[in-house]
């Protein structure tokens, strides 16, 4: 019996271990080829050539280009917990989305991100941050928000912050993102936010952004909640020429000023909602003076948004429509969908497992693998605003069967039910030659099985 039993036993297959490839002719199937999909848009906007020219650090058989594919492959995969070495290690398309034989093993990820500095982060989004600007895909206006990262090890170097996916406060990492709210760009992102610098964030951001000349030429509107900031920094904001909108704290006089205001001073007014909809608001408008802010601020009143009390939106915008400024609020919603695509998809809130990233490091990872898959959606028509995890399962989840031959790496994807707008997406990179893949062509075709 017990004879019986070690038979039954799974057999232990090990990892091989990873090196370059030298692209000569194969052919092996992998469970993840969806993600070379992602290639093209690496090699097309110059994010290649951004990776080598980083300073993060390589080895003598793994580059630094490998390096950071290998973490992007992972993240594009939706690899949760790396807890031990799966099957993830063995894959060999994401191997190939690696430019390596196969990803290597988790203990090698957490040694790599312990040679990452915060100072190496910032300066490669920074050079991201020109790349999306030189593209156009950064527009006037900015989406600001915190995210809270919780942490599962040793917490005592760290604050309580409340996360609102947990519904109270916990020993964590406190997390700013800035999000583009036409092109879904995540153009910013740090995770060392302590609460006595937490107000200056946005004056932090601002720097960020106007690094460059053309970033000087086109912020114009920051868009934050009441607890982003002070009114100090407000003032910082509209002497630079930056328009601001905001929510207004409410107090309790101040909601008992606005339930007093005349009904003959309230406008109805028609604001465009989700789904070509179209929502009734009644507002008026007054101008105000805030404590610690030179001149004086548009305050906007609004009732009838579903709520008890009135939304109060304060704005340095004495031009733009009513309507417009409402509309620019709301968007920023968007920025708390996205950072609950981070947590969920990209698995920020796994940061304490037997492979231990750096949480700057992985948030860096993270927010980059989000810009690719919304440079991918941004090519699949009327998909262009569905979230991480449908592009990944209504596109990227699929296998293929990958043939490299002497001039063309050919991946053969299952059938899938959009697999006609991957393979359409995909024909105006059919001439691309790719350098780092011995400058082979990357050819996608549908499979005649799923």
């Amino acid at each position: 019996m017990k004879a019986e039993k070690e038979n039954l036993k799974k057999p232990k297959i090990t990892a091989p271990k990873s090196f370059q490839i030298d692209f000569t002719p194969e052919e092996f199937k992998s469970s993840s080829g969806g993600i070379l999909c992602l290639l093209p848009y690496i090699e097309k906007y110059g994010i290649r050539k951004i990776i080598e020219k980083s300073n993060y650090p390589q080895t003598k058989s793994i580059s630094k280009l490998n390096s950071i594919l290998s973490f992007i492959a992972l993240k594009a995969s939706n690899a949760r917990r790396y807890t031990a070495d799966d099957l993830w290690c063995m894959d060999r398309g994401q191997g190939l989305f690696a430019l390596l034989n196969a990803l290597p093993k988790a203990a090698w990820y957490t040694s790599y991100s312990d040679r990452i500095t915060s100072e190496m982060n910032l300066q490669f989004l920074k050079t991201l941050h020109e790349l999306w600007l030189s593209k156009e895909l950064l527009g006037d206006t900015m989406n600001l928000d915190f995210t809270t990262i919780p942490y599962w090890g040793d917490d005592k170097h760290l604050e309580n912050n409340y996360s609102g996916k947990r519904g109270k406060a916990l020993a964590s990492m406190l997390a700013v993102l800035a999000h583009d709210p036409d092109s879904g760009i995540i153009d910013y992102g740090n995770t060392n936010v302590m609460h006595k610098n937490e107000s200056a964030v946005i004056l932090e951001y601002l720097d960020f952004y106007q690094s460059t000349p053309q970033g000087r030429k086109e912020l114009r509107y920051m868009i934050f909640d009441s607890k982003f900031t002070n009114y100090q920094n407000l003032n910082k904001l509209n002497k630079q020429e930056i328009k601001f909108i905001t929510i207004r704290r409410r107090g309790k006089n101040m909601v008992e000023h606005i339930g007093k205001n005349p009904k003959d001073n309230w406008k109805n007014f028609r604001i465009d909602a989700a789904g070509n909809k179209k929502r009734s608001l009644k507002v008026f408008e007054e101008i105000i003076k805030l404590k610690d802010y030179d001149g004086k601020v548009r305050q906007i009143n609004i009732t009838g948004n579903g709520k008890i009390k009135p939304a109060i939106i304060i704005t340095n915008d004495f031009v733009l429509p009513i309507e417009n400024i409402v509309r620019k609020y709301t968007r920023r919603w968007i920025i708390e969908k996205v950072n609950s695509e981070q947590i969920k998809f990209f698995h920020l809130n796994n940061v304490s497992s037997s492979m231990v990233i750096k949480v700057d490091f992985d948030l860096t990872m993270s927010i980059l693998t989000h810009n690719l898959f919304r440079l991918f959606a941004n090519d699949l028509e009327r998909y262009s605003n569905i979230e991480d995890m449908s592009i990944y399962e209504k596109f990227l989840k699929n296998s293929a069967d990958i043939v490299i031959e002497n001039e063309t790496i050919n991946v053969k994807l299952k059938k899938k039910r959009n697999l006609p707008l991957i393979l359409e997406a995909m024909e105006k990179f059919t001439d691309y030659k790719y350098p780092f893949m011995n400058n082979k062509k990357l050819k996608f075709i549908g499979a005649s099985y799923s």
